[in-house]
């Protein structure tokens, strides 16, 4: 992630194709989640070379995600996703919400616990990830993710937890 420069001033830099700003078309038919999955390879390659972000994904990851990239950024910047794996190799992320509640996100199916993935993912479909889900895949492609090990038992707990807090 990028700690010389505040996440603060994105939420007021021009979207791609704003004031002015000629936006380079497609050279494919690209769907969105392709487009996504393109943006955080690049991302990740980025940060594997030891050099910042580029402000360009930056604001393409606004671009595309509006108010949730700034959100989701502010979540990895507190480093607030945790990454928790049992023996068997099962994984599952909880998030510290900016809100001081905790959401179980899976990555591997795009899914968040959280009420705004359930109102705008599943139910209107206007979203295609919550600042949870996006926080985790950011916490990933900038390696800031938390780590904890815990047996399969204690994920099974921490899965059941979260299932009675949601009912």
């Amino acid at each position: 992630m990028r700690r010389d420069a505040s996440l603060r001033h994105l939420a007021f830099l021009p979207c791609p194709g704003e004031r002015g700003t000629a936006m380079a078309a497609p050279t494919g038919p690209l769907t969105l989640p392709a487009v996504v999955e393109e943006l955080l390879s690049e991302m990740a390659a980025a940060v594997r070379d030891g050099a910042p972000i580029p402000d360009e994904h930056l604001l393409s990851l606004k671009f595309v995600f509006g108010s949730s990239a700034v959100q989701a950024l502010d979540l990895v910047d507190r480093q607030s996703v945790t990454l928790i794996s049992s023996p068997s190799g099962r994984r599952v992320y909880q998030v510290l919400g900016s809100s001081g509640r905790t959401y179980t996100c899976l990555a591997s199916c795009h899914y968040c616990s959280c009420p705004a993935f359930a109102f705008s993912v599943l139910r209107k479909g206007d979203s295609l990830l919550c600042k949870h889900l996006l926080a985790v895949y950011l916490s990933q492609v900038t390696r800031t993710c938390q780590q904890l090990s815990v047996s399969d038992k204690q994920l099974t707990d921490i899965l059941s937890a979260e299932k009675t807090q949601e009912a």
